[in-house]
């Protein structure tokens, strides 16, 4: 029996034709990255505080600016920053009564007449400092006893992702990939635009939901797709370049958010790339392979035999014997993930890494949102410094192996989160230089526990084991807004010492796992828990190093970077 792999070495294995899917399918990176930290931009807080139409009435009379309004009238509070005007509460005060005057309004309201003047909450809405900026905080409000709904926007995302990755991974798996990858941009279109024109705040969340679901799973198909239809030895490049396109997306990102300040009108910006990739029914192929596995071989060798003419190549070999060389004869269960020492152990560490690399990349890119720097220059550093992680991946890899590279990208990043905190104000550019640093390190180590949990379970439960470890990133994307935002009003830097311990126990969790450079791919829980019986053979260990998630991660979810 002929099998897709022995016919890719006629057709070509990296030839025209796929070059021209891939990069097609590479674009389908890009406006991810607006959809999963969008929030920076279309989330933003601006600086606030209670509206009193007294003051209002007041400043027009008096012809204030604004911020005068807010020095002269917004009483101080103490925060974690240091005395900065209320955001949340405001005089209860006839302003007509306190002898206020347009000429000299500091010596008729001075300090000791002002701490006697009781305060209220917030009562007629709150006045923004809006910077020509429109978000959805501003909108609808979404400030003081309100603000954690904010968090609402990044956790429903993610819950849509959770649900959507596995679900569309499952018709990828029923009706295929090309047309799940189809299916899952006319949603996004849809939900897209519903989220750009929903008229209240929980239409909002519901609309971003099922944007989540078909963003990732979409995306996941895709990625799914084009490392099909490549040679072995292609799939970890193609993987990495596809997912590098993420980090494309995040360079764009700012720059698209600066000349389209309302969020609305960004949210349909980031829409549009996911209706024309409808247009990709005509120029993408369904997968050979997928084909092969629902013993549709007609098709298969109909596509092949176009890939290998557009390649300019010929088959000669009888390809109507081709057969599925990926199908499984074993049933996997959770229980084989757990039943036994080292399964437990790592399954149990993969799953506290993938958690954690979710945590913490999320936090540190929604953090440049409140630091109330020029977000669009942050963001645009930060993003900078994920195009070297996806190199020092392949330089250290296979020279060093994964666990060293793996542990010490965790604890660098924990490292420089514990800095990061503890440096002052003053210091901006050490500060930002320590953070970028963090952000490079659990970029590699995200992108780097996509692979390690491939190689660390036996075939027939491989494809699970990936699937439930890796639901922990969705978890980690819900707890991230929460933790962030909530722990920053408390002190702005704490968030920094969470994201620290995390990453710091997820490297120290990575030394206890084996070591997987060189070793052939486990086939049996046998070889997981008895490793020293397991001989390496050469044909295996080339198995290995042509690995990618993709082999064994037909239907469930990826993540980059």
């Amino acid at each position: 029996m002929t099998t897709f792999d022995d016919i890719l070495e006629e057709a070509g294995k990296f030839g025209r034709s796929q070059k021209r899917v891939f990069a097609l399918l590479c674009l389908v990176s890009m406006p991810w990255a607006g959809v999963y930290v969008g929030i920076v931009f279309q989330g933003f807080t601006p600086e606030h505080w209670c509206r009193d139409p007294a003051v209002s009435e007041l400043r027009e009379s008096c012809g204030w600016g604004p911020l005068d309004a807010r020095r002269h009238t917004v009483p101080l509070v103490n925060t974690s920053a240091g005395m900065a005007h209320s955001q949340c509460e405001r005089y209860d005060v006839d302003w007509n009564s306190t002898g206020l005057t347009c000429e000299n309004p500091a010596a008729n309201f001075s300090g000791a007449a002002r701490s006697s003047v009781p305060m209220t909450a917030c009562k007629d809405g709150w006045e923004y400092d809006y910077e020509g900026r429109v978000s959805f905080v501003t909108e609808f409000d979404l400030v003081c006893a309100d603000a954690w709904l904010v968090d609402m926007f990044q956790a429903t995302l993610n819950v849509g992702f959770l649900v959507g990755s596995i679900a569309i991974g499952y018709l990828a798996d029923r009706f295929g990939r090309k047309m799940s990858f189809l299916m899952s941009n006319v949603l996004n279109g849809i939900a897209g635009i519903l989220v750009a024109v929903a008229p209240n705040y929980t239409a909002l969340l519901v609309f971003r939901m099922l944007y989540g679901f078909g963003v990732k799973g979409g995306w996941v198909a895709g990625y799914v797709l084009i490392t099909e239809l490549v040679g072995v030895e292609y799939r970890r490049t193609v993987g990495v370049i596809y997912q590098m396109f993420f980090s494309v997306g995040i360079l764009i990102l700012p720059l698209i958010a600066y000349f389209i300040p309302d969020w609305r009108w960004l949210q349909v910006v980031i829409t549009v790339p996911y209706i024309c990739f409808l247009a990709y029914y005509w120029f993408i192929p369904e997968s050979p392979r997928w084909l092969l596995s629902q013993n549709n071989s007609s098709k298969a060798v109909e596509i092949t035999e176009a890939i290998a003419k557009e390649n300019g190549n010929t088959l000669s070999k009888n390809i109507e014997t081709l057969k599925d060389d990926t199908a499984e004869s074993s049933t996997a269960s959770f229980l084989d993930l757990i039943r036994t020492p080292n399964m437990r152990k790592h399954t149990f560490i993969l799953m506290f890494n993938w958690f954690t690399s979710a945590v913490v990349y999320q936090g540190l890119i929604m953090r440049l949102g409140i630091l109330g720097g020029n977000v669009y220059i942050d963001f645009l550093i930060s993003g900078l410094v994920e195009f070297p992680a996806a190199f020092l991946i392949l330089f250290t890899i296979e020279r060093i192996g994964r666990r060293v590279p793996f542990a010490t990208a965790n604890i660098v990043s924990g490292a420089a989160c514990f800095i990061t905190a503890f440096i002052p104000e003053s210091m901006f550019w050490v500060k930002t230089v320590v953070a970028c640093v963090g952000r490079l390190g659990i970029t590699m180590a995200f992108e780097m526990v996509v692979f390690v949990n491939t190689e660390l379970y036996p075939t027939f439960v491989r494809n699970l084991g990936v699937s439930v470890c890796s639901t922990l990133c969705d978890v980690g994307g819900i707890v991230a807004p929460f933790l962030l935002y909530r722990l920053a009003v408390i002190w702005l830097e704490l968030p920094l010492i969470i994201f620290g311990v995390l990453a710091f126990v997820a490297g120290a969790l990575v030394l206890m796992l084996p070591e997987t450079k060189g070793v052939p791919l486990p086939e049996t829980i046998d070889d997981i828990e008895f490793p020293d019986r397991y001989k390496e053979s050469p044909l295996k260990n080339q198995q290995l190093m042509n690995l990618l998630p993709s082999d064994v991660t037909t239907n469930k979810e990826s993540m980059t970077v």
